[in-house]
């Protein structure tokens, strides 16, 4: 299959210098919850977790970045879990997702599970100092995502594959995009404010700077996707829909994302417009504008961390 997967990024990446001390508060956190059974795993250390964090919120200080970075392992090892036969057991992964959306809701996790201790330390942690709209928000996505894996478990013991309109629907759950875009927010310590949040421009803004990483994930993971039977991945819809090989599917999957970053491009430049539009105050268009930025620098910091990690690449 062909290499030529890279996108034409017109956003710059930046890197946050805090990433020493993100990856020690990160390998502690690792060891308060045992998440891998060896915390020095060496596959792991190559998936450069800490590095995503650090392109992803470029401006975090050290203990915001370690959040980040914690985050994004969570994401990684939960989802893992259910990559073997677990994750052809629906029945057996609802529950364990039910019992995460309950500690968004004041439950106590068990101690005895380190995905629950883990769960609910980052939700407290993530919590902290935010007001009672966002709260809510963060929670609302939080529980799209957990309750995203019982249906991706469905899906892979389906006779009927997933056609591209229910891929989105599940795909933009388990991607787990609005939850990291929330952490905009939460890191930088303000609130878009909802007009701004809701408006038009800046939904299909954020809508599409999620969408480009799943496209893009997509084409890097359908090698180790397509043996073990996923079937929520655009690739194998592709071919599907036009009949042909992988590699021309994956050269079309390519090519939509980059339209969709395109039009990322086209819309950042009509924000200043609707800021204007909607009377926004100095001090709204400054934090209008840091939301922006920071939807379309995590965008360009993925994409630079997903083309090197060791996760989807021998190392």
């Amino acid at each position: 299959m062909s290499d030529d997967t890279s996108l034409q990024i017109p956003f710059p990446h930046r890197r946050s210098p805090h990433g020493p001390r993100a990856t020690a508060l990160h390998r502690d956190w690792l060891i308060r919850h045992p998440l891998l059974p060896d915390a020095d795993h060496p596959g792991y250390a190559h998936w450069e977790v800490v590095d995503l964090a650090a392109l992803g919120y470029p401006d975090a200080g050290p203990d915001e970045l370690a959040l980040a970075a914690d985050l994004m392992g969570f994401y990684f090892l939960f989802d893992d879990q259910f990559d073997g036969p677990l994750g052809r057991r629906p029945a057996e992964v609802a529950p364990i997702c039910e019992r995460l959306i309950a500690v968004l809701h004041g439950a106590r996790p068990d101690q005895d599970s380190p995905v629950e201790t883990a769960f609910a330390d980052l939700w407290d942690r993530s919590v902290q100092g935010m007001p009672a709209r966002w709260q809510a928000r963060a929670a609302y996505n939080w529980e799209y995502y957990l309750a995203s894996h019982p249906a991706e478990a469905a899906g892979r013991i389906s006779t009927r594959p997933p056609d591209r309109d229910g891929y989105l629907e599940l795909r933009r759950g388990t991607a787990a995009m609005e939850t990291i875009f929330d952490m905009v927010e939460r890191l930088g310590q303000f609130e878009v404010p909802a007009a701004v949040l809701h408006h038009p421009v800046l939904r299909q803004l954020r809508q599409l700077a999620a969408d480009i990483p799943s496209l893009s994930n997509d084409v890097r993971s359908y090698p180790l996707e397509a043996p073990r039977g996923d079937v929520n991945n655009l690739v194998m819809i592709v071919q599907r829909e036009r009949c042909c090989s992988a590699e021309e599917a994956c050269a079309a999957v390519i090519a939509e994302a980059q339209l969709m970053v395109d039009r990322c491009a086209e819309l950042r430049d009509r924000l200043p417009d609707v800021h204007r539009e909607l009377g926004l105050s100095r001090i709204e268009r400054v934090i209008a504008e840091r939301y922006a930025d920071g939807l379309l620098t995590w965008l360009a910091g993925y994409l630079s961390w997903e083309a090197r990690t060791g996760r989807y690449h021998a190392v």
